[in-house]
């Protein structure tokens, strides 16, 4: 039993690394990937990206907005840029996108 158990574990610890690797790969990568920057006006992303594929409507107090595009979602206090997320590579990952 001791043998199966220390078996996963040394099964688990790699995959978990390996994840670690992963995730700080697309961090970096959000660096890099041309993204909205902040403060940039909604008609200024419109212009350089295009038309996102689905807007929502402005939702609180300040108004927040989120409009969608392929790899990116784009948030907008009022219409300029608070920041700019990178979609999930698959529905399962964890940590910052």
């Amino acid at each position: 039993m001791k043998t199966l158990i220390f078996a996963a574990i040394l099964f688990i610890i790699p995959l978990s690394i390996h994840a670690d690797v992963l995730l700080i790969e697309r961090v970096e990568a959000k660096q890099s990937k041309d993204v909205p920057q902040k403060s940039s006006t909604m008609n200024q992303v419109r212009s350089q990206f295009g038309d996102p594929i689905s807007e929502s409507a402005p939702v609180g107090d300040p108004p927040i907005t989120r409009w969608e595009y392929d790899g990116f979602l784009v948030y907008f206090e009022h219409q300029h840029v608070i920041t700019s997320v990178l979609k999930k590579s698959k529905p399962t990952e964890i940590g910052p996108n």
